[in-house]
């Protein structure tokens, strides 16, 4: 069996097509990105980039503290439905958006039920149905820039794989352990005390903080005796 010769690449040592496949023929990949875009190959968390939008969308159309598909205003995906911005999505708010975006009344009627019937379930923190059907879309349910004891069990559960017992447990020690250390007095885990964890900054911070309330015990026992 014979096949076809390959042609020397157009771009150096790279193939980035050959006859035998035909489909790579007819779907060209994109060149020169790395001109346009900053390592082109890096997903972004909360920009959608192309050659001409390096960018993204400008801040006042897209918030970089939601990823794409949070972000509001103006070709967002979740916060724009969620007007009111309380992490909750009503099936009043579902209609009302497409209202917005241009659909007449009846499209947006009949798409509260498709929506919220696919979404509402999943984004529930128990195991029985919303009876409003509203979709939750954030952990933290009360915009308090922290989690609460509930909340990082939602979100244990919220992405938990199946039947993967040593995962359930492992996260559920972990996320427990960050509560029973580092809450604060209202029982809540700050939005930075989470993401210290992450590049373990957070150790440091609470060691300080441990120092800290050692040193003012030691004081105010010391000025106790004087």
């Amino acid at each position: 069996m014979t096949t076809a010769p390959v042609a020397p690449p157009p771009h150096g040592d790279v193939v980035t097509s050959i006859p035998s496949a035909p489909v790579t023929e007819k779907r060209p990949v994109p060149r020169g990105l790395d001109k346009a875009i900053p390592e082109p190959g890096v997903p972004r968390a909360n920009k959608a980039v192309s050659k001409e939008r390096p960018d993204g969308s400008p801040p006042e159309l897209a918030r970089p503290d939601y990823t794409v598909m949070q972000q509001a205003r103006g070709g967002g995906h979740v916060a724009f439905f969620d007007a009111d911005g309380d992490g909750v999505i009503w099936p009043l708010d579902t209609y009302r958006g497409f209202r917005r975006i241009g659909f007449n009344p009846l499209f947006s009627l009949l798409a509260v039920p498709f929506i919220h019937g696919s979404f509402s379930y999943p984004t529930c923190s128990g195991w029985l149905p919303d009876p409003f059907f509203r979709i939750f879309i954030q952990y933290d349910k009360r915009n308090k820039g922290a989690l609460d004891w509930n909340d990082i069990n939602d979100m244990i559960q919220g992405n938990t794989n199946i039947v993967d017992p040593t995962g359930w447990s492992a996260a559920r020690f972990e996320w427990w352990t960050l509560w029973l250390i580092a809450a604060d007095e209202k029982g809540e885990v700050s939005k930075e005390k989470v993401r210290a964890q992450y590049d373990g900054s957070l150790w440091y911070l609470l060691a300080d903080e441990n120092e800290r309330r050692a040193a003012a015990r030691r004081e105010a026992l010391k000025s106790k005796w004087d």
